[in-house]
């Protein structure tokens, strides 16, 4: 129960979307289009309120606050120590800034989406699952306990999946759906495993417990911390599409825009790299995982930079963004600068959001074309949204001054004294930060610059609420760097301070990694020279086989067919009439058999009806006879 106002804020903050799913599930199609945007925004800016409400409450004395509202269940053998499961809320400075993600980004999202499905028949279906991904994703952050936390996280699953399918009208968005949900699913599964070793070990599921626990039980570098740890991280990668589980996320670009930026660019993809920073405690206690959890987010940032450069869809250039991105964060949690990663978190949200709704406005002008080949001229013709995307894209090469320099500095400098990380993993990510800006200058070149190549007018939406939604976007993206000491103080009493190594560090760090982002831009200015050209015959599309096979993910769905679902497919038909289908089938034969048989018997003569019963009762009294006959004799 609560007993004060901002810890009722705090319960309700969840139920506000959830009241508004109910609503527009229960309605349906029964309610406007004005109405059903009004729950579901106006459930949304409950939620935002609510989470500056109470993030407002917490302060260097109270840093923590917390909410009980009712006992789930109980988990243990009878006679033994149990663990209560409740569903209680648990807010710090970590899950300050991502409640401040989910609901403020969220928020600006769905006003966008009001605008951009309002002629889909099935709009209010859609806002439906938009609150409800909110929902599970207020849980997932929120939760105190690691299966609260699991259920959040398997929600917002749920949730991807019905909204990459929303369009269930074309085979292919459905393809997209369930390949995501079941490369998840993989990771997933991990996670479970690791859960279980958790409480098998330390015999409960809160997590502040857990870390109390286990620094009272294990040392740096013993077995069971290094294998839950290690197993965690399986989750992780396959709810934030890292190596090498990422493939699901480029096919994710079939559902609407707006599900690209909600769940695949501000908040679904960044649920593993919360999962690591919130299991902090336990990481910290197996440097070889933190050590695999940064070579991971380097190898997926650099392989996704790469099949960046060769997409011909806008958002699947963004899409390869996102997983690189992602890996920035990876990488710095595995280096143990887990304030810098939630910091990047947080930039990342505002501009990715940017981008993505805008390429959505863009796309809607072009009538749905999302082919950069048959794009071209948009500088002079949607110079608004040219202008906004331009604004996207400076935050994500981190240009000086710009959100993503101060958060993506901020990862880079800690990497060269990194105890788990290093000046290997650094020249990764100086490497990085040049693909990030060779592949966002080809993307505005073709888009944004030359001669147009489409021949159908373009009709850019009139609508206030997209725009205010992307310039609000575009705000923050341009002064998020501001929140950095925020942040840094908020985070200071979640994550522990880590004694970098004493290496001495090269004078001129600092200068590569602001110039790395210039220089791409000028390889860019030159290489890519004749797509700022007005001749349409240097946009042709011609694919070598090196560049196919970038676009194409780098042959990792190729690979996986191969290994897995090409032998899975075939043992399942070799096996499809295994013993436990013959045993039924067996029934079924016999069952086959007495139906002949009887069917047989019923010809509809009397005659033989009368033969029948004849036959029948002599063989009966033929019968008794014997029997009378046996008890005679004995």
């Amino acid at each position: 129960m609560t007993n004060s106002l901002p810890e009722t804020v705090l319960a309700l903050l969840p139920f506000y979307p959830l009241i508004s799913f109910l609503l527009l599930i229960g309605f349906g199609k029964r309610l406007s289009w004005h109405m059903a945007a009004i729950l579901s925004v106006g459930s949304m800016a409950l939620s935002a309120i609510s989470s500056f409400v109470v993030i407002n409450q917490l302060s260097v004395q109270s840093p923590i606050l917390t909410v009980h509202l009712w006992n789930w269940f109980e988990l243990g053998l009878e006679g033994s120590l149990t663990a209560k499961i409740n569903i209680s809320f648990y807010l710090d400075g970590l899950s300050a800034v991502m409640i401040s993600v989910v609901s403020g980004i969220g928020l600006l999202i769905h006003i966008f989406a009001a605008a951009y499905m309002k002629e889909d028949e099935n709009f209010t279906r859609f806002m439906a699952y938009m609150n409800l991904f909110i929902v599970a994703m207020l849980i997932l952050v929120l939760a105190d306990n690691l299966v609260l936390l699991y259920l959040g996280w398997e929600g917002v699953g749920l949730c991807s999946f019905l909204l990459i399918g929303f369009w269930y009208q074309e085979k292919a968005n459905v393809l997209a759906a369930r390949k995501a949900f079941i490369v998840t699913r993989v990771g997933d599964t991990a996670m479970a495993i690791g859960l279980f070793m958790l409480f098998k070990e330390l015999g409960q599921f809160n997590i502040n417990a857990l870390t109390e626990n286990a620094n009272m039980l294990w040392t740096v570098g013993d077995d069971a911390p290094y294998w839950i740890a290690l197993l965690l991280l399986g989750g992780a990668v396959g709810k934030s599409a890292q190596l090498p589980l990422q493939t699901w996320l480029p096919d994710a670009m079939a559902g609407p825009t707006p599900v690209s930026a909600l769940i695949h660019a501000a908040t679904m993809v960044t649920a593993g790299v919360y999962l690591i920073a919130r299991m902090n405690g336990i990481f910290l206690l197996a440097p070889e995982v933190m050590n695999y959890v940064a070579w991971l987010g380097a190898t997926t940032l650099l392989l996704a930079g790469i099949a960046a450069l060769a997409q011909n869809d806008i958002k699947r250039v963004l899409a390869y963004s996102t997983m690189s991105q992602i890996g920035y964060m990876m990488l710095s949690l595995g280096a143990g600068a887990f304030s810098a990663g939630v910091f990047h978190l947080m930039t990342h949200a505002f501009f990715k959001a940017l981008l993505f709704l805008t390429a959505g406005a863009i796309i809607l002008a072009l009538h749905h074309q999302q082919n950069l080949f048959k794009m071209g001229g948009l500088l002079k013709r949607l110079p608004f949204e040219t202008a906004l995307f331009a604004i996207g894209l400076v935050c994500l090469m981190a240009l000086p001054g710009s959100s993503g320099f101060f958060s993506k500095e901020a990862i880079i400098a800690q990497l060269w004294s990194s105890n788990t990380a290093g000046p290997m993993l650094w020249y990764c990510a100086i490497f990085g930060a040049l693909l990030t800006s060779i592949y966002s200058c080809r993307l505005f070149f073709l888009a944004f610059m030359g001669e147009k190549r489409f021949d159908h007018e373009l009709q850019p939406s009139s609508s206030k609420l997209l725009k205010l939604s992307l310039i609000a976007l575009a705000v923050l993206s341009l002064i998020g760097g501001i929140f950095a000491n925020t942040i840094e103080l908020s985070l200071s009493a979640v994550f522990p301070s880590i004694e970098p190594l004493n290496l001495d560090e090269p004078h001129w760090l600092h200068s590569v990694a602001i110039a790395a982002p210039f220089v791409g831009i000028l390889f860019s200015w030159f290489y890519f020279s004749n797509y700022r050209g007005s001749n349409k015959e240097n946009y042709q599309d011609n694919p070598s086989a090196l560049v196919l096979f970038c676009r194409l993910g780098l042959g990792f769905d190729r690979l996986y067919d191969l290994l897995l679902v090409k032998p899975y497919c075939y043992l399942a038909r070799l096996n499809k009439n295994d013993l436990f289908d013959q045993l039924i089938m067996l029934n079924a034969w016999y069952v086959g058999i007495c139906h002949d048989v009887l069917k047989s018997s019923q010809t509809g003569k009397l005659r033989w009806y009368a033969a029948a019963i004849g036959l029948a009762t002599l063989l009966l009294l033929l019968t008794l006879n014997i029997e009378s006959f046996s008890l005679e004799a004995s």
